[in-house]
């Protein structure tokens, strides 16, 4: 009997129970019975009708335990589980699709892959093309870009770092553009100024070869404004798109919004591998009397690298109108938070209530992109070393070109690994950071110590293959990961300037690369460079949180609390240790960490939204507005439970949820779509 009671709730039933005979609340209940105060706790009816929306079964067990509280070894089970089902899910949606048109896949990743990295793509083709055509340029006119004894080297040696500056330039610049006038506007003005500086790259010559050296400097400073405002708006669009305009949380946000992020950003490196591809059918073309072999004829160095460039523009101006009409909706995610916050231009204050709350966040995301730089052009260390030993025509620029692609072909690799295992909860952004860094700093340290033995014929291969494992865990590691959380960790009104902010100390240390090669030996720089890898793992560990699994909207709600001066009463999984840093918890900042706490406070912030957005929706239809729809996965007896409407007996509890439907889920496995699986609604 006393099992059955225990069974049992003395108060606010469940639908459909009876409630066992009790008398009145003493608050001296027998410890089976514990009271439930209205007002901090969840009440059994609250906990069964907001359930599947408030814990979700991606990230909940079914008891209402979230996955990183659970130990090891279940969680490990729990994570494997939603994984296994969300993988058979998107394979049988993906079969469904094929069926119905075998081309729908391809369709499909083009949108959500291609189109949302494009600008990124054309801009990897650009840059990668102007380190290939340098040793064309000596080889041809090597009076100007070799010997200078023509052209002044500072100016020759400027090619390179106004390139770098542009780019900083532009990252900070138009990162906050994007938090200021929005989205839309940057994404715009990016491909514009891009196109500009490949007209001007195209058509760049002089009187002298100085005065071409010049204005082709200059041409890619501007050129690289464009570029360096791709990381912050591309980062900032893909990562809000992920998640759907004014929906709560979708399974497709927590489950898949590092591998959408990380799949616009590989097209980097299909830019490179396009690029490759070109320059080498454009070498062998004009320059067929040796077939692409030196020696190289000014013919053929002319049309190459104006071709190769005259190309992308093609492509670049495209993009111009494709941002102009097809992508009207891309600030709406910011717009929203704007006026949540009643902030009309410039958000100052979140700025600057970010560097106070945020700021090991900041310095993490920064200086982990800054050691990742350093790593990134120091990889090219590599490939002339062993070119010399093992290639028979050393000289020629195809042999060094297609040793190029077959290392592109590796980091695209590294590149698909990352965005197959970002998201996982076992894996994720934090520990894919750390183990990139530690095989980086390996990979390098290694040949520092016996470098003889590695660059001589007997230890070659040896050499070529610690060149092509740095290339593949640099993408499978930090490079990807930098790109995506620098933008993911800080909240939507200065996420772009963030990131924007973070891309540009990073490229500092491309900055530093480039200066710092220029003074030491190819011996020397095997020595100074891994040390750069230790520091950025020690960075990762101790400052970056890990925000794999958990949606955007959570730290937006955060956020607010934060904002409103009152952190303490923020009591969710943003600041479960799981997803704070070392020196978050070291801090204190998870100490407020309640789960029963933070259901009630879920209920009351979901209240107050959709309460606002009926009064949204009110004054839009006076005036002859479209209206915002109600969130799909408000079950009608929500609505009655915030209309105030007296709950019947369930019969209407979680209609939408029987037959195990899975809410707000938008990635491919989702149904009831045009194309079976895939999700046509803006923004996705």
């Amino acid at each position: 009997m006393a099992k059955f009671l225990r069974n049992r709730h003395e108060h606010d039933p469940p639908v459909g129970e009876l409630p066992v005979p009790h008398g009145p609340e003493t608050g001296r209940e027998h410890a089976h019975y514990p009271r439930r105060a209205s007002t901090s706790y969840a009440t059994d009816y609250e906990r069964q009708i907001f359930s599947h929306l408030l814990q979700p079964d991606d990230s909940y067990t079914p008891e209402g335990v979230y996955w990183a509280d659970l130990p090891f070894s279940q969680r490990f089970k729990f994570v494997n589980k939603v994984s296994s089902e969300e993988s058979k899910s998107e394979m049988r949606a993906v079969w469904a699709m094929f069926k119905k048109d075998p081309l729908s896949p391809l369709s499909w990743y083009f949108r959500n892959s291609v189109l949302p990295g494009a600008g990124l793509l054309l801009e990897g083709y650009v840059l990668f093309s102007i380190g290939n055509l340098q040793p064309l340029f000596a080889n041809v006119w090597g009076s100007c870009w070799d010997k200078h004894e023509v052209c002044d080297k500072n100016w020759v040696a400027s090619v390179t770092y106004l390139e770098i500056i542009g780019i900083m330039f532009g990252q900070t610049g138009v990162g906050i553009i994007g938090d200021w006038i929005g989205r839309r506007w940057g994404l715009i003005q990016d491909a514009l100024i891009m196109f500009i500086g490949l007209l001007l790259l195209t058509g760049s010559w002089g009187v002298t070869l100085q005065g071409w050296v010049i204005l082709y400097a200059f041409s890619l400073f501007f050129y690289g404004i464009g570029v360096g405002g791709e990381y912050p708006i591309t980062a900032t669009s893909s990562m809000e798109n992920a998640v759907s305009a004014g929906r709560l949380s979708t399974r497709d946000d927590r489950l898949h919004r590092g591998r959408k992020v990380t799949l616009a950003f590989l097209m980097q490196g299909w830019g490179q591998f396009f690029n490759q591809i070109v320059l080498t059918i454009l070498l062998v073309i004009f320059n067929r009397e040796t077939g692409g072999e030196p020696p190289y004829t000014e013919f053929a160095a002319q049309y190459t690298f104006r071709l190769s460039f005259a190309i992308v523009a093609i492509g670049t101006l495209w993009l111009v109108y494709y941002r102009t009409y097809k992508m009207k909706d891309a600030s709406k995610h910011l717009d929203k938070a704007k006026k949540k916050a009643n902030v009309t231009g410039y958000d100052v204050k979140s700025l600057k209530t970010t560097f106070s709350n945020f700021g090991g966040r900041l310095f993490a995301t920064s200086m982990g992109w800054f050691f990742n730089d350093v790593f990134f052009y120091g990889n090219k260390l590599f490939q002339s070393q062993f070119i010399g030993v093992i290639s028979s025509n050393p000289k020629s620029l195809l042999t060094t070109w297609n040793w190029n692609l077959v290392n592109v072909v590796v980091s695209l690799a590294g590149y698909y690994a990352a965005a197959l295992m970002i998201d996982n909860k076992m894996y994720g952004r934090k520990n894919m950071q750390q183990v990139g860094f530690l095989v980086c700093f390996l990979t390098f340290v290694i040949p520092a110590f016996k470098y003889d033995y590695f660059t001589s014929p007997a230890g070659i291969h040896g050499f070529q293959a610690l060149y092509f494992l740095s290339s593949f865990f640099n993408q499978f590691g930090p490079n990807s990961v930098t790109f995506l959380v620098a933008g993911e960790v800080y909240p939507t009104q200065v996420r772009a300037s963030a990131h924007g902010f973070s891309a540009m100390i990073g490229k500092s240390g491309a900055l530093l690369a480039s200066v710092l090669y220029n003074y030491i030996d190819n011996k020397t720089k095997f020595l100074v460079v891994p040390w750069f890898g230790l520091a950025g793992m020690l960075v990762t560990y101790i400052w970056l949180p890990d925000t794999t699994g958990l949606d955007l909207k959570e730290q937006e709600r955060r956020w607010q609390y934060i904002l409103q001066g009152k952190p303490e009463e923020y009591h969710g999984i943003a600041i479960h240790p799981q997803h704070l840093s070392l020196w978050e918890r070291l801090m204190g900042v998870g100490k407020s960490y309640h789960p029963d706490l933070d259901m009630k406070a879920k209920i009351r912030d979901l209240r107050a939204e959709w309460e606002e957005r009926r009064a949204s929706n009110s004054d839009a239809e006076s005036a002859g507005l479209e209206q915002e729809d109600d969130d799909d996965e408000i079950t009608p007896d929500i609505r009655n439970y915030f209309s105030g409407v007296q709950h019947e007996s369930g019969s209407h509890s979680n209609e939408k949820l029987k037959g195990g439907a899975k809410p707000g889920s938008e990635s491919i496995g989702s149904a009831g779509t045009e194309e079976v699986g895939l999700s046509e609604k803006p923004g996705n």
